[in-house]
């Protein structure tokens, strides 16, 4: 009888019941949508334009490199072990995130200043808005794979786009509200609510009008914070991102542990080879992506040389896309848990040795004060 109950892993702490309510699923769309708030208040138009050609161009050959190397990598093994190959591109989609908090923290805590710093930080940001293009097209085309070829070639473009629309539907009202409105209170009350009006009309066609085919909530959320950042000023937005902070840091956390629950940790153990191929091709595909990238445009020889090696943490937005990966691939379980123990093992090792090499990235380079 407990069997039932309990889920066998995250050492039964969490009932199967709960996870399968409609109350906790429902909670868990709103933390997507939310969470997606803290990319979509990266996509400011005039900061993207004013980093320049080269920034751009490298950010694309070590991004895109990335992922064609690491697809290419497990594209190979799956072939050989009889694997649906379309699952090596969604380990590529997933290693193209890098995670900006280590990179800022190393910054800030030893004062890193030159032009491999001038070059990261902006880069960490057109990092995710190339992963956010790259991850949810792969995620919609896997979508159509998985059901079979049941949903239409023409529902890809509308998985991607329509969420999209619906965030910036909601969002430019709501950046209106937040230029006139200011205030600790009403500012959240704006964002809380068009968070949930977001939320609920992605359920509302998710449910009612696209039958069989689920369209993305974190992706919503992106795109609601896209428009009214765009429509308020630097000093507002950084305000508005200040206030919404620790609903953010909650969403987040709300959105590892609502991965990490139904996670068997023997998958983790059992994911050696994956892990070690994922960290690998995708530490190869951001350092020569990189590098590359930056001799091309003629970058200064310490952004050629260890740009790379300061790109490699990546925790946070991993899990969380491995999330909505598994989501899509409920339909094929032996897949989802491929991904989950690789993806999970491999946070784990990023968070003690990727933060050690981009700290000697930045020390190589010569930036940082002692």
């Amino acid at each position: 009888m407990w069997e039932c109950c309990w889920a066998p892993h995250a050492i039964g702490v969490m009932i199967q019941q709960v996870m399968d309510a409609a109350w906790y699923k429902t909670i868990i769309m709103w933390m997507q949508c939310a969470f997606g708030v803290m990319l979509g208040t990266e996509l400011i138009w005039t900061k993207l334009k004013s980093y320049g050609k080269a920034l751009v161009f490298t950010t694309l050959t070590q991004s895109l490199g990335t992922f064609t190397v690491v697809s290419l990598a497990f594209g190979i093994i799956f072939s050989f072990l009889d694997i649906p190959v379309y699952l090596a591109f969604v380990f590529g989609g997933i290693a193209l995130a890098t995670a900006p908090a280590p990179a800022l923290s190393i910054v800030n805590e030893f004062h890193a200043k030159g032009p491999v710093t001038d070059t990261l930080l902006p880069m960490t940001v057109l990092d995710d808005v190339v992963g956010i293009v790259v991850f949810f097209t792969v995620n919609s085309l896997v979508a159509r794979q998985v059901s079979g070829g049941n949903v239409p070639l023409y529902m890809i473009p509308v998985m991607i786009f329509l969420p999209v629309l619906i965030g910036a539907v909601v969002g430019f009202p709501a950046g209106l509200l937040l230029k006139r409105c200011g205030g600790k209170t009403k500012t959240l009350l704006v964002l809380l609510s068009g968070i949930t009006v977001t939320m609920l009309i992605g359920w509302g066609m998710n449910t009612f009008v696209l039958s069989g085919i689920t369209i993305n909530y974190m992706l919503m959320g992106v795109s609601f914070a896209a428009i009214f950042s765009n429509m308020v000023t630097p000093e507002r937005l950084c305000e508005i991102s200040d206030y919404f902070s620790p609903i953010l840091g909650i969403s987040l956390l709300a959105a590892i542990v609502d991965l990490g629950a139904p996670l068997d940790y023997h998958l983790i153990l059992g994911a050696g080879a994956y892990t070690i191929v994922y960290i690998l091709a995708r530490a190869f595909g951001k350092y020569f992506g990189a590098r590359v990238g930056a001799k091309i445009t003629h970058m200064p020889d310490q952004v050629k040389k260890y740009l790379g090696l300061t790109l490699l943490p990546h925790s946070g937005v991993s899990l969380v896309f491995t999330g909505i990966v598994c989501s899509t691939l409920l339909s094929a379980p032996q897949l989802a848990q491929i991904v989950q123990g690789t993806i999970a093992a491999a946070a784990v090792i990023h968070e003690f040795i990727a933060v050690i090499v981009a700290k000697k990235g930045f020390e190589l380079a010569g930036e940082i004060c002692q």
